[in-house]
């Protein structure tokens, strides 16, 4: 049957893909706009499997907080490269995705991949069909959620880079400009827990290890080892979990003590930084 303009059209309105693409798909389907969804979608899924080891290390990260403020969505969508990152197409599957994220609530990535978009294509169908678009890897390497009292966003001026902060006992103070200030605190210094209970014991372990070799090394006795390797375990807990370590602005007060200075007993109950490349 002759493919007119109109039906090419119809379909790059459908599926984003180029209008060459889209004119012959149709032909090869005759027509039926179905069959030609399908063949487009598979010479997306054959980029993807032919660059499903290309490293993805541009993109965009958004983040999202209900109207109520308590409950905040990160998403980081990576591609290969810069120029990608930038175009209208890569941008408006972005934002795509956090809409459908909230629409639809979803709490991992399976579910948000899942999900039905307004046009009735999965988030997953979408992402495919831009790959077959532009030819290059697209991923959503993070997505997260966060539930508190008082959940604060912050998003790095380079755009690749955010994190989302649960407050709680909030005391009805606004907590915004403190959040916002432990956020990028985060940001800066990639807290890997928020207490030393929150870190792995694996992780525990491997810095005690380190401790005694250093104290060995040292020439330290070796009756003594164990207790410097704790000694300096604590100072790990310091700079690299969030509440003991030390505020970027005021070396003076840690965290911990920010937030009870802003309201008695202000905590953070969760934190999520996600970033690409």
């Amino acid at each position: 049957m002759a493919i007119t303009a109109a039906d090419v059209n119809k379909l790059r309105q459908e599926t984003g893909a180029g209008m060459m693409d889209c004119k012959k798909a149709l032909t090869e389907a005759n027509g039926d706009f179905e069959e030609a969804k399908a063949i487009l979608r598979k010479q997306g899924q054959k980029i993807a499997d032919k660059r499903a080891d290309n490293a993805t290390a541009e993109g965009i990260v958004l983040a999202h907080v209900s109207e109520d403020g308590g409950v905040g969505r990160i998403i980081a969508l990576a591609c290969e490269t810069e120029p990608v990152s930038k175009v209208a197409d890569f941008q408006n599957l972005a934002m795509a995705t956090m809409s459908n994220a909230v629409a639809t609530q979803a709490n991992n990535k399976e579910a948000l991949l899942s999900a039905t978009q307004a046009d009735g294509r999965t988030l997953q169908d979408h992402i495919t069909d831009l790959m077959g678009k532009i030819g290059e890897k697209i991923d959503i390497i993070a997505y997260e959620v966060v539930t508190a009292e008082k959940v604060v966003s912050y998003i790095h001026s380079n755009g690749k880079l955010g994190v989302l902060v649960g407050l709680t006992n909030t005391s009805g103070t606004d907590v915004t400009e403190v959040g916002k200030d432990v956020a990028m605190q985060i940001a800066a210094m990639k807290p890997i827990a928020l207490d030393k209970d929150g870190v792995d014991t694996s992780v525990v372990e491997r810095e005690i290890e380190i401790g005694k070799d250093q104290a060995r090394n040292e020439g330290k006795p070796e009756a003594m080892l164990e207790k410097i390797a704790l000694g300096r375990l604590n100072k790990f807990y310091k700079e690299n979990t969030l509440l003991n370590q030390e505020f970027v602005k005021d070396g003076s007060l840690t965290i911990a003590q920010l937030l009870d200075k802003t309201s008695k007993g202000l905590t953070v109950s969760a934190f999520k930084r996600v970033s690409i490349g």
